[in-house]
């Protein structure tokens, strides 16, 4: 279960909004709502979630035409939408994929089985979000419960720092620059600058230090930070 994502529902009748509020809200999402494309708009504007949950049938611009466009614009390419709709043919759902939308989930709907597809998609998405755990050198970390350890013992770190060590740990030897981890791990925040980043990366290897895995988080030098074994 990937309790640590947003997840922003835009739908416009009440019983089926409070009915994705409750259910996901169970499983630890954070919920952002929208009762229309324009509502939507503003949201994503502001901060990126990390997944949408789009109904079909809006007042004013249709879920359709709202997923054509978040597909045409640059910051929200690669945001993962599932399209929500009572429209059952088989046309209906490749209109809806073609459009960009990458699942489909029929009304009435079973929130088990939703719950089931929003987290097999931000796993095939983020899989460092994912109820699997990830490991590299002494580190290992699990989103879901949110539990980071070196050498087997729990490390205390906040909520960035364990955000920034799931994304580079998922992709370790990679090189991040600043402007990518503030794109994913500060969801895209417009208002964060760039120099924030050195101070969390300085938290995270503080946090790291007493197991002697600070030096893992590695900077390259012009470049960024990446997750890499100790240089000899």
């Amino acid at each position: 279960m990937t309790g640590s994502a947003t997840v922003l529902l835009v739908e416009d009748e009440p019983a089926i909004l409070d009915l994705l509020e409750v259910t996901l809200a169970a499983k630890g999402f954070f919920i952002r709502k929208a009762e229309d494309a324009a509502s939507a708009r503003a949201s994503i504007r502001a901060e990126l979630p990390d997944i949408v949950i789009l109904d079909w049938m809006l007042p004013g611009q249709s879920g359709i035409e709202f997923a054509r466009e978040l597909r045409a614009d640059a910051r929200s390419r690669a945001l993962p939408i599932i399209m929500l709709t009572a429209k059952v043919e088989e046309a209906d759902k490749v209109q809806g994929l073609e459009v960009g939308a990458d699942d489909y989930v029929i009304k009435p709907f079973s929130p088990r089985e939703l719950v089931a597809r929003v987290n097999a998609l931000l796993r095939r998405r983020a899989p460092h979000s994912a109820d699997v755990t990830l490991s590299y050198a002494s580190l290992e970390l699990n989103a879901a419960r949110h539990e980071a350890r070196a050498d087997g013992n729990l490390v205390d770190m906040g909520a960035t720092e364990f955000r920034l060590l799931a994304l580079l740990i998922a992709n370790p030897e990679r090189v991040y620059s600043r402007a990518q981890l503030l794109d994913q791990v500060w969801g895209d925040h417009r208002f964060i600058e760039e120099r924030t980043v050195d101070v969390h990366v300085l938290r995270l290897r503080k946090a790291l230090q007493p197991y002697g895995a600070e030096e893992l988080v590695q900077t390259v030098r012009g470049v960024g930070y990446r997750l890499a074994a100790p240089r000899a």
